[in-house]
């Protein structure tokens, strides 16, 4: 990163700051550090690939303005310029299209807690220090952050700017990247957890449960999903949950839990759809259709994620970047971006 950025002739607001060497080795140390060096009231995390759209800065500025004190973040709606380049990445973009177009900003109306997106967050510089900025052990420092912020009374909202950034097109960087992110979902529960009464006391009823859904939920959904397929498959087939038990009571079961993953399977297809179109992405059934292969592929981030945990919680699993063979369109062109 040193090297790329020596090559580039910038101008002369901007300031490279190098973090001393120490661990641990994660990108919250370094934005800790950096924070130091900070000056304007309001702060803006971009990674270092992601191209936002150039009015976004202004709009976030201005869409503060108008926000009372206690609106600590505006997270940006993230989505991707190689959307179609293979199947992962036309999974990887239904997944965040229904994220950062649906779920997020639902959560936000209603005022519940989200976890941020890890960039194109704006903050203001005060509340952030007030609240200790960055956990530099949490490997998904952005989750830990926002559901910190809600913990000390503070809102997140999103609002409409698009940053654009490369979807992981190899299954190998998107296994690491993905077991990162759940490790983080893991260290971040076990954090807040350690006082669940004053943390459901602080985020309310709702909010607590907000938090377990998107933290906990998300994580044992991904760890339990291919052992509940199997069971449910056993249950059909054998009409038995236990070999030599057979019955009712199992043909039950096995209805209910394939009827759980019908109604769930089809809400996420309805919401992918509907996410899709707002990106103005039309077809793509058969990517929609075979979502439940993109969730079997998650269980096994999400194992991987419980073994780093255990053997290296620390350790951040750095995603390679610059991977696409389709490059990002012009800023001109994003300019003219517009969200419906």
């Amino acid at each position: 990163m040193r090297r790329a950025v020596a090559k580039v002739a910038l101008p002369e607001h901007f300031d490279v700051i190098v973090v001393p060497t120490g661990k641990p080795q994660t990108k919250a140390r370094a934005l800790n550090y950096a924070l130091h060096f900070a000056r304007g009231t309001l702060l803006t995390i971009f990674d270092a690939e992601d191209i936002p759209e150039p009015s976004q800065l202004r709009r976030a500025a201005e869409s503060f303005a108008a926000r009372p004190g206690n609106t600590a973040c505006l997270q940006a709606e993230l989505c991707f310029y190689n959307p179609n380049e293979n199947w992962l990445t036309r999974q990887f973009t239904i997944e965040y299209a229904t994220l950062f177009g649906l779920l997020l900003p639902a959560l936000a109306s209603y005022g519940l807690p989200l976890p941020l997106g890890g960039t194109s967050n704006h903050f203001r510089t005060s509340v952030l220090c007030r609240v200790g900025a960055w956990d530099p052990y949490n490997v998904t420092e952005d989750a830990d952050l926002g559901f910190r912020l809600a913990r000390h009374g503070y809102t997140i909202e999103t609002f409409q700017s698009r940053t654009y950034e490369e979807a992981n097109v190899r299954l190998g960087n998107w296994l690491r990247q993905r077991s990162r992110w759940l490790k983080g979902f893991l260290q971040t529960w076990l954090v807040h957890m350690r006082q669940p009464l004053l943390c459901a006391s602080q985020l309310g009823v709702a909010g607590f449960w907000t938090f377990q859904a998107v933290t906990a939920g998300v994580v044992a959904s991904a760890l339990l999903h291919p052992v509940c397929i199997a069971l449910t498959l056993w249950l059909m087939v054998t009409g038995r949950a236990m070999p030599g038990e057979a019955g009712l009571v199992p043909v039950m079961l096995a209805g209910l839990s394939l009827a759980v993953f019908v109604s769930g399977y089809g809400v996420a297809f309805i919401a992918g759809r509907r996410a899709l179109r707002r990106l103005g992405i039309g077809g793509w059934w058969l990517s929609l259709a075979t979502m439940p292969f993109y969730w079997l592929l998650m269980s096994l981030a999400a194992w991987l994620a419980v073994w780093d945990f255990i053997a290296q919680p620390f350790h951040w699993n750095k995603t390679e970047h610059g991977l696409s063979r389709l490059q990002p369109r012009s800023r001109s062109q994003f300019a003219s971006d517009r969200i419906s």
